[in-house]
């Protein structure tokens, strides 16, 4: 991997973003390794947490210009050239939804510039810290398009609506102090390394707890965020009813009694129909 380093530690995933020279930016190659990445890790189901951190003074500033110009070509010259555009952006987005959907949840620990797609990236996570020099900027306005591999739905359902509109329409950066009041980040720290610190502490108390009911909890918010409260609840019977574990509960009780670390199975891991 050239994009990014991946290291494995007490069943916490650590992916770091590895190109400071180039601001960390997102060229194809960064899209297939991180997507070949997240397919790898949720299929596994070895890992419990997954922490994303960068190198350098940005956390990323989004796609890589010169990528509209080389290996991806935005067609706009005829109706199929338009229209293959969307199942490219389907790709991209694809990708992002993966750190949604994973089957464990991702901090983002975010230093400086977090720009356009990378935006995309961390609303995609689970948790997010930020630096005190660390800002948010809808870029793609910046440079005349429309951003359109999630900032746009994700956001909205993150700070209030009229924050952003304000930095959709403008493409101004949203300082962490901000961040941190609308409840876009969730703690501002003064290093980067106190931040890391912070997000591999929350990754390791993750980590303590039954891997299956993490998985629950996580599905449970996910589908809570899109539907009524009723249909809510009717799923999380269903995933209650799919995943309850006596054993799992003494264990934890007991554990937590004893003032030990619980042990717990992992999640089981995923095949194909094809292998």
């Amino acid at each position: 991997m050239n994009c990014f380093t991946l290291e494995h530690h007490d069943h916490i995933a650590h992916l770091v973003l590895n190109r400071p020279e180039a601001m960390n930016t997102m060229n194809p190659q960064f899209w297939r390794e991180l997507d070949d990445t997240l397919t790898q890790l949720h299929r596994q189901g070895t890992a419990r947490a997954l922490v994303i951190s960068s190198t350098g003074k940005h956390f990323s500033a989004g796609m890589a210009l010169e990528t509209f110009g080389g290996a991806i070509t935005m067609d706009d010259a005829s109706p199929e050239g338009r229209a293959a555009i969307a199942d490219m952006l389907a790709e991209l987005q694809g990708t992002f939804t993966k750190l949604e959907t994973l089957r464990i949840p991702v901090i983002a620990a975010i230093q400086g510039g977090c720009i356009g797609g990378a935006v995309d990236m961390v609303t995609a996570c689970c948790i997010r810290y930020a630096t005190a020099d660390a800002f948010f900027c809808i870029q793609e306005i910046n440079i005349g398009m429309v951003a359109d591999v999630g900032t746009l739905q994700r956001l909205p359902k993150l700070v209030p609506l009229g924050v952003v509109k304000e930095l959709a329409y403008t493409g101004r950066r949203l300082p962490a102090a901000r961040a941190l009041g609308y409840g876009l980040v969730n703690e501002v720290f003064d290093t980067p390394e106190a931040m890391l610190a912070a997000a591999m502490q929350c990754a390791r108390e993750i980590a303590a707890k039954p891997p299956v009911a993490i998985w629950g909890t996580k599905q449970v918010i996910h589908y809570t965020r899109d539907h009524s409260v009723d249909d809510s609840l009717r799923q999380m019977g269903w995933v209650q009813g799919a995943i309850w574990s006596n054993a799992h509960v003494r264990e934890a009780v007991g554990a937590m009694k004893a003032k030990r670390q619980g042990e717990f199975p992992p999640l089981a891991a995923l095949r194909n129909f094809g292998e």
